[in-house]
């Protein structure tokens, strides 16, 4: 069993208890069920490169990242430090992720929060909606197309907006993408965990220009930000490396700078040439 197989038959069993403990009609009681919500899409498309910051407290790959994790104050500081959106890892058994950060998170920010975890049920776009997210990720690998088109259409249903993230080039032709707002290439292969920063690159020439693009996994620097934004993409979901520091703010926002210095020297060189 590869590492994707692993969570996601954890996450069935979870799920299973949460629905029996969680039903449907409480969730839908809760004031962030019927709040208004903020679109992640359009907190991407302006300006210059886009950071979602990443809440992330373990990884499979890594184990723990962050052991001093105080999430209200990694929102605080993600979204003084530049955040244009905030991804809250809400997996609980290989990410020690929890939907109370969503909810902690909300309370705390004003920018747009994305719900990262392996969904594939519906009632998983109820609980998104319920602890206060704005949208959902919806991992195309995982998915058949009809599961995906079903969720996408139940996140639209609910005032959700989707990322939908790919892998593998073929699975873009499995996608409805006149219907996709946001869409996001993962450079790390879920079965492996190998990373390659480039692969995004390469996927996104095949993408409509009218489609919000983001670039995941395997993002650290200035110098990453500005090379994903010299080649036409819009967003970067990045964290591990604001996690593993004290000052998650301050980082993120000297890595902004880092690009954006990078990204003008890089136009002035063109233009002078």
């Amino acid at each position: 069993m590869d590492i994707l197989q692993k969570i996601l038959a954890d996450t069935r069993e979870q799920l299973i208890r949460r629905k029996q403990t969680t039903p449907p009609a409480f969730l839908e009681s809760l004031p962030s069920f019927s709040a208004p919500t903020l679109s992640l899409a359009e907190s991407l498309r302006s300006g210059p490169i886009s950071v979602i910051a990443e809440i992330k407290k373990a990884s499979p790959s890594k184990g723990e990242i962050c052991r001093n994790f105080n999430v209200e104050d990694v929102t605080r500081a993600y979204t003084t430090g530049g955040a244009d959106a905030i991804s809250v890892l809400t997996e609980p058994l290989h990410f020690q992720g929890s939907l109370e950060y969503l909810a902690k998170a909300r309370q705390v920010t004003d920018v747009p929060l994305l719900r990262k975890d392996f969904i594939f049920d519906p009632y998983q776009i109820v609980e998104a909606r319920a602890y206060g997210a704005d949208a959902v990720l919806l991992i195309a690998t995982m998915l058949d197309p009809v599961q995906l088109h079903d969720l996408h259409q139940a996140a639209a249903d609910m005032d959700l907006e989707c990322l939908v993230e790919v892998y593998h080039a073929d699975e873009l032709e499995t996608l409805d993408l006149d219907a996709i707002k946001l869409l996001g290439v993962n450079n790390r292969d879920l079965r492996t965990f190998e990373v390659d920063i480039s692969h995004s690159v390469r996927l996104f020439k095949q993408v409509p220009e009218s489609i919000v693009r983001v670039s995941e996994s395997g993002l650290s620097t200035g110098d990453n930000l500005a090379f994903l934004e010299l080649n036409g993409i819009n967003a970067a979901l990045m964290g591990q490396t604001f996690m593993r520091n004290i000052e998650p703010g301050r980082i993120l926002r000297q890595t902004l700078a880092d690009s954006r210095r990078l990204t003008e020297a890089s136009s002035q060189l063109a233009f002078e040439v």
